[in-house]
């Protein structure tokens, strides 16, 4: 996995991860790290994320996953979509599924190559520095 990683433009960028299955959520986590990221989480609970975000607001890319334990993530990303910070749903949820508000942020469907969707978020980090 590490060769294949794009390496320079996550480094020491703050990604949180919320993802409630844990090997996924590991899997992202290693990858991200490789390529000099910052994770931050992984949170597997909604409110855990959302504490993080408030108390601790350095989060500067996310990766979530729709259904955490039972709870949508959708009040997070809301709060991270008004705060301008990029994310992506990786999730087994189809597009259907997406509150219209959430209808142009890119989705990862489960299960996903862990190296493509690091190169996704690495995207989202490219667009933002090219944004300010």
């Amino acid at each position: 996995m590490g060769a294949d990683l794009v390496t320079g433009v996550l480094r020491g960028k703050f990604v949180l991860v919320m993802e409630d299955e844990y090997f996924i959520a590991d899997d992202i986590a290693r990858a991200l790290t490789k390529t000099g990221a910052e994770v931050v989480g992984p949170f597997g609970h909604v409110q855990q994320g959302l504490a993080r975000l408030r108390t601790e607001p350095a989060v500067d890319l996310a990766v979530l996953d729709i259904n955490l334990n039972g709870a949508k993530v959708f009040d997070l990303a809301a709060e991270l979509q008004d705060r301008n910070i990029p994310f992506l749903f990786a999730t087994g949820y189809g597009n259907d599924f997406l509150p219209e508000r959430f209808a142009g942020v890119p989705r990862w469907e489960k299960p996903f190559d862990i190296v493509t969707l690091v190169k996704a978020i690495n995207g989202l980090a490219g667009d933002r520095e090219s944004a300010i």
